[in-house]
């Protein structure tokens, strides 16, 4: 598991005084304020991070440093960390998509299905995609519990029942 977690990410420069679009990836979206200062992948840039006002998909932000357009319009793309011991604890049944890149998944019976290579969400539900030596191409896993009954991050395994055909 990474000690750092992405909770947002700029999509450019808003207005002309240094303002950035801000989309979050927190389950309440203005709670990645809390967590400022975030951090780039590398946890070497930190970046002070003010909310300013909602905007459509996302908000309006300051980001310490940031003063001008042209520097609001360089760090579109950024991807804004949070460490994980300013995040909360979450449930039994919930996991950062973090956790689960990587895993190993098996199917009910124990054969290796593939490995976590991201995690999407086109609107519904989570999905899982997966990549592996047995697959001619890739899998998108539905994260239900009924396709996914087992998450064990302290083995790094899933155990998956895949929908019929999906394979």
């Amino acid at each position: 598991m990474t000690d750092l977690i992405c909770v947002g990410s700029i999509a450019g420069s808003f207005g002309v005084r240094g303002e950035v679009r801000l989309k979050s990836y927190c389950a309440v979206p203005e709670d990645i304020e809390t967590y400022s200062p975030l951090t780039d992948e590398s946890g070497a840039q930190r970046y002070p991070l003010i909310i300013t006002r909602a905007i459509k998909n996302g908000f309006a932000a300051r980001l310490g440093g940031v003063e001008t357009k042209e520097q609001a319009d360089a760090l579109k793309g950024l991807r804004l960390y949070a460490r994980r011991e300013q995040l909360p604890s979450l449930p039994d049944d919930e996991f950062y998509h973090a956790d689960l890149l990587g895993l190993e998944v098996y199917d009910t019976g124990g054969t290796l299905l593939g490995r976590v290579k991201s995690v999407q969400n086109h609107g519904a539900d989570d999905l899982l995609e997966l990549h592996g030596p047995g697959l001619k191409s890739t899998v998108f896993l539905p994260f239900t519990k009924a396709a996914v009954p087992t998450v064990d991050l302290e083995a790094g395994r899933i155990v998956a029942d895949p929908p019929e055909g999906l394979l």
